[in-house]
């Protein structure tokens, strides 16, 4: 039975939700610990399976990826990469709606992400912080029965904007050995014709570390499975990453004249992504709390993912009722929620008081949903608490800022009696000495 609870704040704090959060690996289930067990003739924790996929992958390159393929996706993938004329064939059989919504999405997306872009020095030309945008970048498109175009538009167009002059796109293999139709698609619309059929701990390791088919990249980037995350925290390293992904969350801080059915929809539209995903209204009002979870019990059961919804919300789904929003905020920002939604007038004033959330969606007309697809901003977002230091994924995520240091001869006369003295009383007296030398002395 789907039913979420109503806690008062201290039952919040005592529950799973008040805790500090970071970063933790799920165990898989027992179907999929036995699937493990099969395959590696062991048995063996995802963790351990994931890093001998990617030596693998590392050592043997396409025979690798091949030979994985088939076992983890009973697909076929020699010859991985995508022809383009059937990508673009891929587009021109999409109906006509379809079409629009991406083209639509896409530009507005563009429009959002190119105000991101910052080509101007950090300081003087002879002292400064310079923007180069990434040589190369992978981006995982999570697939196979199911579609993401939306991901592809989301991963792609930062990266494009950032000026990337080289980027791949991997997506889990069909049966018939492609990826789906919908990723090859959205592709074609942004101009991208490396598209790889190749999904998993195998595409990471592939993009990391590059193959005959793949050359490696400097950064991957985009959601995925357990495995996938994994994968990605592996390679780390080797290559950079975007983040290590979670299960998805949204926190409603809503106030009276709120609609509970808007706060009830927009919670079971992300507790159906996973199992594990958190869904948590915090409000003042006693009533409204009442309402929400009348609606939310209501709904739920009858979603097309009623399963999940109640497996989620069982674990983490609740509404908490505070004394006041004041006293919400502290909540709000320990918690670093993925998303928080804000609904209802006095919730929606504190629009730029809020802290630690990786994206703010103020106004019943502003739900996270036209976030995943249209609203502009990425939806590739911080979980798990990781919004207390990061956003959303963006341009400048794909451009590194180097230093550039060229000192005048007045400039150096200057620093380096300074810097002799750090250098000596750190006793690393190379480094003093080649500083002396071009002061015309030598070390003592």
């Amino acid at each position: 039975m789907t039913a979420l609870p109503v806690l008062t704040r201290e039952q919040w704090q005592a529950h799973a939700g008040g805790a500090e959060r970071r970063f933790t690996i799920p165990e898989p289930d027992a179907a999929a610990a036995e699937r493990l067990r099969g395959l590696f003739g062991r048995s063996i924790a995802a963790v351990d399976a994931v890093r001998e996929i990617v030596a693998d992958v590392r050592d043997r390159g396409d025979a690798a990826v091949v030979e994985w393929t088939e076992k983890l996706d009973s697909a076929h993938v020699e010859g991985s990469r995508a022809d383009p004329a059937w990508m673009r064939s891929c587009w021109d059989d999409l109906d006509a709606p379809l079409r629009d919504a991406l083209s639509a999405a896409a530009d507005r997306l563009r429009s959002f992400h190119a105000l991101q872009v910052d080509a101007r020095l950090r300081g003087e030309p002879r002292l400064c912080l310079r923007p180069e945008p990434l040589r190369r970048v992978g981006c995982y498109v999570p697939g196979g029965r199911a579609a993401y175009p939306s991901t592809v538009l989301m991963s792609v167009i930062p990266a494009q904007e950032a000026g990337v002059e080289s980027i791949a796109i991997t997506s889990p293999a069909t049966l018939v050995g492609t990826v789906h139709p919908l990723v090859a698609a959205a592709a074609h619309l942004l101009g991208v014709d490396e598209v790889h059929a190749i999904g998993g701990a195998q595409a990471i390791a592939a993009l990391a570390y590059g193959t005959g088919t793949i050359t490696a990249v400097d950064k991957v980037v985009g959601p995925g499975n357990l495995y996938v995350t994994l994968a990605k925290r592996e390679v780390f390293g080797a290559v950079d990453i975007d983040q290590l992904a979670g299960p998805s969350e949204i926190m409603v801080l809503a106030s009276e004249g709120a609609d509970p059915d808007d706060i009830a929809a927009d919670l079971v539209s992300q507790l159906e992504h996973d199992p594990l995903a958190w869904a948590v209204c915090i409000t003042d009002s006693s009533a409204l709390a009442d309402a929400v979870k009348a609606s939310f019990d209501r709904v739920a059961p009858a979603a097309a993912r009623a399963g999940i919804i109640a497996d989620s919300a069982g674990r983490h789904g609740a509404v908490v009722v505070v004394d006041d929003l004041e006293s919400a905020l502290p909540m709000v920002r320990a918690f670093a929620p993925e998303h928080l939604s804000l609904q209802g007038g006095a919730a929606e004033a504190l629009r730029d008081r809020v802290r630690g959330a990786g994206a703010v969606f103020c106004g019943a007309l502003s739900p996270v949903s036209m976030g995943d697809y249209v609203a502009g901003p990425n939806h590739t977002l911080p979980t798990q608490g990781a919004a207390r230091y990061r956003g959303p994924l963006s341009v400048m995520d794909f451009v590194r800022w180097p230093s550039v240091v060229d000192l005048t001869r007045e400039e150096f006369d200057t620093l380096a009696p300074v810097a002799v003295t750090l250098a000596a009383a750190e006793g690393l007296y190379g480094h003093e000495q080649a500083i002396r030398l071009r002061m015309g002395q030598r070390a003592r």
